[in-house]
């Protein structure tokens, strides 16, 4: 258990965001696991309130990127406070969003405020957010797994995701996850290798 412990924090340290993807395809079968891996979170009352749309290429990504572009430049022109934008000029982050079209898959995760442990159930949602931020954490980690690398995209607001992947009204936009192959050449900010040591994110009380 130590041992299988270990390998699995050292194979997840070297997870990385990246922000130049390939166009180079990915079997949908290893994005299918990998949302089946996701499927199997915890959840309140095991109600599992999310959905996941996969996007592979076509016309759609176009409308996509504009959208999810037109909402970052109102971020970083007209929303964001000085201290947000001081805090992402280390990660060189900015509206140009290119790999919304290279990438060969995106992943938009839906929250579902009503469902129930099987599809089509209309019953109250517990612990929403939460539950779904510990399934996109699995599917993460199942994408690096399998040797990919991945982003995750959160304009705000994503309503644009709604329409273009036709959801209900019941469901809100959460994420949206790039995944693919880092492009040739594709760097990561020093900023980003930054992790807090043990000491700094744990206690243990006895």
């Amino acid at each position: 258990m130590r041992a299988e412990a270990r390998a699995f924090y050292e194979d997840l340290k070297r997870r990385r965001t990246v922000r130049e993807f390939s166009g180079r395809d990915v079997p949908r079968e290893i994005i299918e696991n990998a949302i089946r891996a996701a499927g199997t979170a915890p959840s309140g009352a095991n109600h599992q309130p999310w959905h996941f749309s996969v996007i592979g290429k076509g016309e759609v990504r176009t409308r996509l990127r504009e959208a999810a572009e037109a909402e970052e430049r109102a971020f970083y022109t007209e929303k964001a406070s000085a201290e947000w934008l001081e805090a992402l000029a280390p990660l060189g982050t900015d509206d140009h969003k290119p790999y919304l079209e290279i990438a060969p898959w995106l992943i938009a995760v839906f929250a579902q405020r009503r469902g129930g442990v099987t599809a089509g159930e209309t019953k109250k949602n517990y612990y929403v957010s939460e539950s779904v931020g510990i399934a996109c954490g699995f599917l993460l980690a199942a994408l690096h797994r399998a040797g990919l690398a991945t982003l995750t995209h959160t304009p705000n607001p994503m309503g644009f995701l709604s329409d273009i992947c036709g959801r209900p009204e019941n469901e809100k936009p959460y994420m949206l996850i790039v995944a693919g192959y880092p492009a040739e050449g594709a760097t990561v900010p020093e900023h980003a290798l930054i992790k807090k040591p043990l000491s700094d994110i744990c206690d243990f009380i006895e």
